[in-house]
C-alpha cells in the first residue's frame, strides 16, 4: 500500500500541522491494547484511525505487529510549540541499513536490518492522535508464530520475575532458574522471553537502589536541599515496583547559570559513582572565563534510550524549557536516540577524542597502519571545508584499500556529528570533546569511589 504522506512531506508542513481530510476519522476503540471493530474481529491499521494518547497509538501498532511477525521501533519524532511531541513515525525493526564495525567473518549473529519500508506515521490534531499513512508491504519474510521472541516484543512476566528474584537470591544460578520456567510453561515455544531477558532483569534488580535504605536517605537529603533552598530541583524515577531506577538533580546555582551558559552542553556517562554501578551523568557548561560549570547531576539505572530520555526531559524542565544549541556527547546509539526526541533543533556533536581514540582497536590490523593513521589525523584535523574533506577521504580509502571497513564507512555516513569542518559554523564554547565532564569527574576522585553509597 502506497503511503498516505512521507515524513517528508509532513515535515513541510508549518510546525508539523496537520490537515485532516473533511471525512469522519475511524474511531479506534482500546480493549487491553486490542483495538475491536464491532463484530469483535481485530482489525489492522488504517488511514485517519483515531486515538485518545500517543501510548495508544504505539500499542495498537505493537500488536498489530506481533499478531503479524515482525517487530517495531520508533523512528523519528517531532514536537510542537508546547514542547509535546505531536508526530512520530514506527517503523519496522529490520528497516535501515545498519553497518557494523564487526568484520562480517567474525559476526556471530547476522544484521537484521532489511531496509524494510513497512511503517506508520501518527500526528496529534486537536488532542487526538490520527494515523496519517501506512506502508505494509515487507521487505523479509515475517513469522507470527515467532514474533513473540522478537526483541521489542518479549516480556517477562510478573510470574516469572519474581520466580528468579526468589531464586536469585537464594544463589540460583540464572540459566537454571530460567531452564525451569521453560520447564513450569510446558516447553520454549510457550516462553514469551529469553535467557538473555532474564539475566538483563536480574542485571537491572542488582543495581536497584533502594536497597540498604539508601533510597529513603537520599529521598530525606533531597527534601533537607528543597527546605534550604526553594530553588532546588530533584526528580527521582521508579519502577512498577515502587524501587528508584533514575535520579535527577540540580541547585539553585546551576538553574541560575544555565540561562547564561546553557548554550553548549557536555554530557558524559562514563564515570561510575557507587556500589551499584550507576554511571553518573553530569552536564556540563562553560562560562565567560573558560571554566567548567555543573548544569545539573543525574544517575541512571541503565543507558539506554528510555533512561537518557527521562533524564533529558527532567533537565530541560528544571532549565526552563530552554533546550541547548548543542550538546557533546560520546557516540552512543541510545544517546542519539534519545537527542533526537527531546532536542530535536539541538546540534549533536560527538566526542573527537574518544572516536580517535579507536583508530589503534579498528586499524591496527593493516600493513601500512602508521600511514592510515598519519592519513586520517591530516583528514579530521586540517581539512577546511566540507568538499576537500570528502575529496581527500576518498582518496584516503581508495589508496589504502579501506572499502571494506565497516568502522571507516559508518565514520563518514556519520561525519556531521564528529568532523571539525562540518561543525565549525555552529556555536561550541571551545568544546570538541567531552573532556569538561571527564575534568569534572577527576574533582570527584577524592570523594567517592564505586563503593560509595548514594
Amino acid at each position: 500500500m502506497e503511503p498516505f504522506h512521507s515524513a517528508d512531506d509532513i515535515a513541510l508542513e508549518e510546525h508539523f500541522e496537520i490537515h485532516i481530510p473533511n471525512q469522519q476519522p475511524e474511531q479506534v476503540h482500546v480493549k487491553s491494547g486490542l483495538p475491536h471493530n464491532d463484530s469483535g474481529d481485530d482489525i489492522p491499521p488504517k488511514v485517519h484511525m483515531c486515538f485518545d494518547s500517543l501510548d495508544d497509538v504505539k500499542q495498537f501498532y505493537k500488536n498489530y505487529s506481533i499478531r503479524s511477525g515482525f517487530g517495531i521501533r520508533t523512528s523519528t519524532s517531532a514536537r510542537g510549540e508546547d514542547n509535546e511531541i505531536n508526530y512520530i513515525k514506527l517503523v519496522c525493526s529490520r528497516e535501515g541499513n545498519y553497518m557494523s564495525a564487526i568484520p562480517p567473518e567474525l559476526k556471530t549473529v547476522p544484521t537484521k536490518a532489511k531496509q524494510c519500508k513497512a511503517s506508520i506515521t501518527a500526528a496529534k490534531k486537536d488532542g487526538q492522535w490520527f494515523i496519517r499513512s501506512i506502508v505494509t508491504d515487507h521487505s523479509h519474510d515475517i513469522s507470527p508464530k515467532k514474533s513473540r521472541l522478537i526483541r521489542g516484543n518479549r516480556k517477562v512476566d510478573m510470574h516469572s520475575r519474581q520466580t528468579v528474584e526468589t531464586n536469585d537470591d537464594a544463589g540460583v544460578r540464572i540459566n537454571k532458574s530460567f531452564r525451569s520456567l521453560v520447564s513450569e510453561a510446558g516447553g520454549y515455544e510457550h516462553v514469551n522471553f529469553i535467557e538473555r531477558d532474564v539475566r538483563n532483569y536480574i542485571g537491572q534488580q542488582r543495581r536497584s537502589l533502594c536497597k540498604d535504605v539508601d533510597g529513603q536517605a537520599l529521598l530525606r537529603h533531597f527534601s533537607k536541599m528543597r527546605e534550604l533552598n526553594n530553588d532546588f530541583f530533584f526528580e527521582i524515577d521508579m519502577d512498577e515496583d515502587n524501587r528508584i531506577c533514575n535520579v535527577f538533580w540540580a541547585d539553585a546555582r546551576s538553574r541560575a547559570a544555565s540561562e547564561d551558559f546553557g548554550d553548549v552542553v557536555s554530557f558524559d556517562t562514563t564515570y561510575l559513582t557507587n556500589k551499584y554501578d550507576m554511571p553518573f551523568a553530569p552536564f556540563v557548561g562553560v562560562n565567560h572565563h573558560g571554566h567548567s560549570i555543573l548544569l545539573g547531576c543525574g544517575l541512571v539505572s541503565a543507558e539506554d534510550t528510555r533512561s537518557f530520555v527521562w533524564i533529558f526531559e527532567l533537565w530541560l524542565r528544571c532549565m526552563y524549557n530552554k533546550p541547548p544549541e548543542g550538546i557533546v556527547t560520546d557516540q552512543c546509539k541510545a544517546m542519539l536516540n534519545a537527542i533526537r526526541e527531546v532536542f530535536p533543533n539541538t546540534k549533536h556533536r560527538w566526542c573527537l577524542w574518544h572516536i580517535m581514540k579507536k583508530v589503534p582497536e579498528k586499524l591496527q590490523g593493516y600493513t601500512n597502519y602508521k600511514s592510515i593513521k598519519t592519513e586520517l589525523k591530516r583528514l579530521v584535523y586540517d581539512s577546511i571545508t566540507m568538499g576537500e574533506f570528502e575529496l581527500g577521504w576518498h582518496a584516503f580509502i581508495g589508496q589504502y584499500d579501506l572499502t571494506t571497513n565497516d568502522w571507516l564507512t559508518t565514520l563518514f555516513d556519520e561525519r556531521h556529528h564528529w568532523v571539525p569542518c562540518y561543525l565549525k559554523s555552529q556555536f561550541w564554547a571551545g568544546m570538541s570533546t567531552t573532556q569538561r565532564s571527564e575534568g569534572l569527574n577527576a574533582f570527584f576522585d577524592g570523594f567517592i569511589n564505586s563503593g560509595t553509597t548514594l
